[in-house]
C-alpha cells in the first residue's frame, strides 16, 4: 500500500480503534497517538485501544487518547505491530489497516502501509499524517519525536539514517520541547531500575571468545531491586555495551515461567535468522521472540541456534 491508498482506505470509513502492541514503547504509542490526533482532526471518530501495559511514563502523553469502555469502533488501525502474538492483553479481534515497518509483518490483513526502510513507525506515521492532513500539529509533533527517538536510541542506533534526521529537524523546527523528553525517556532512571542494571552488568555472560554477550534478567531479579514495568524500558540495549560483541542477547523470565528474548546483533549478522527459529521476528540487526522455557534453558537453545547460523 502506498500513502495515497492508506489516506483513500481511512477517509472510507469511521470509528477507529488504533492499536499499540503488547509491553508497549514509545514508538508504538507515540505514532498510534498522533495519528489518533490526526484522525480527529480530519472528523474522524478515533480511539486508543485501553493497552493494560502502558508504562506510567508515557500515561501523560497518551491517556487523553485511550478509548472509553462505551466506545463502538469500525475498523482497527494497528501501529508497530508485527504479529498477532504481539497483539495487546485483552485484545480480541482482527486488524483491517497495519502500519509497519518491520519486514516481516504477518498481520493477516491486505491493507499495510510496509516501510521497513524507516527506523521507526514514527517516521511512516509523520508522512501519512502530512498526506491526510498536510501538517501536523505541535503536540503530533511531540509525540511523533518520542516515537522516533525512542526506536534510534535517541539517535544513537544503527537505524538512524539520513530520512529519520530529516524527519526530525522538521519537528523540531515546530519548537517541540525535546529537552524535557530527552531528559524524561533517557536520561533519568528510577533507583530501582539502577539496581537492577547492576545486577544485569554484574552477572553478564560471554560465549564463542566474546562475541556472544547474554543479559539474564529472572523474576528475582527484578523483584529483589523494587523494578516495575516502567524500569524494564529499552532494558535490552544493555548487554550492547559489551565490547567486541557482535550478538547481545537479552533472556527476560515472564510471569508464566517462558522467556522473552531481545536481539541485538552488527557486523553482517542477521537477528532475523535466529529469533525466526523460535518463532519471532523484527528486523535484520534488532529482533525478538519468546520461548517456551525459563532463561537458562532458553540460553542454551540459543547458543545451539546461532552456532549453526554462524556456521
Amino acid at each position: 500500500m502506498d500513502y495515497s491508498a492508506a489516506v483513500d482506505y481511512i477517509r472510507q470509513y469511521d470509528g477507529y480503534l488504533i492499536l499499540t502492541h503488547s509491553n508497549p514503547d514509545g514508538d508504538t504509542l507515540g505514532s498510534a497517538a498522533a495519528l489518533c490526533s490526526a484522525l480527529i482532526r480530519s472528523g474522524k471518530n478515533a480511539f486508543l485501544f485501553r493497552n493494560p501495559e502502558i508504562p506510567d511514563k508515557y500515561q501523560g502523553y497518551v491517556s487523553s487518547y485511550l478509548s472509553p469502555e462505551e466506545f463502538e469502533y469500525n475498523k482497527v488501525i494497528s501501529v508497530d505491530v508485527a504479529s498477532e502474538s504481539l497483539f495487546p492483553k485483552g485484545f480480541r479481534g482482527s486488524v483491517d489497516l497495519a502500519l509497519d515497518h518491520h519486514p516481516g509483518n504477518s498481520l493477516r490483513t491486505e491493507n499495510k502501509l510496509l516501510r521497513p526502510r524507516y527506523s521507526s513507525c514514527g517516521e511512516i506515521t509523520y508522512r501519512l499524517i502530512m498526506k491526510l492532513c498536510n501538517d501536523v500539529t505541535d503536540e503530533e509533533a511531540l509525540l511523533l519525536y518520542i516515537a522516533i527517538a525512542t526506536d534510534t536510541g535517541c539517535f544513537q542506533y544503527s537505524n538512524t539514517n539520513y530520512n529519520t534526521l530529516e524527519t526530525v529537524s522538521r519537528l523540531l523546527k515546530q519548537g517541540i520541547d525535546s529537552k524535557t523528553v530527552n531528559t524524561r525517556l533517557f536520561r533519568k532512571v528510577s533507583k530501582a531500575r539502577l539496581q537492577l542494571e547492576g545486577k544485569i552488568y554484574s552477572s553478564l555472560r560471554y560465549y564463542r571468545d566474546d562475541l556472544i554477550c547474554v543479559a539474564l534478567i529472572t523474576r528475582q531479579m527484578i523483584e529483589e531491586s523494587g523494578a516495575t514495568i516502567d524500569d524494564l524500558d529499552d532494558i535490552a540495549s544493555l548487554a550492547c555495551r559489551a565490547e567486541n560483541s557482535n550478538i547481545c542477547i537479552t533472556i527476560r523470565e515472564q510471569e508464566d515461567g517462558r522467556s522473552k528474548v531481545s536481539l541485538r546483533t552488527f557486523g553482517g549478522i542477521n537477528s532475523i535468522d535466529i529469533c525466526s527459529v523460535f518463532g519471532g521476528g523484527g528486523h535484520e540487526s534488532a529482533a525478538g521472540c519468546t520461548i517456551a522455557a525459563n532463561p537458562e534453558a532458553a540460553c542454551e537453545m540459543l547458543i545451539s541456534v546461532i552456532d549453526e547460523v554462524l556456521r
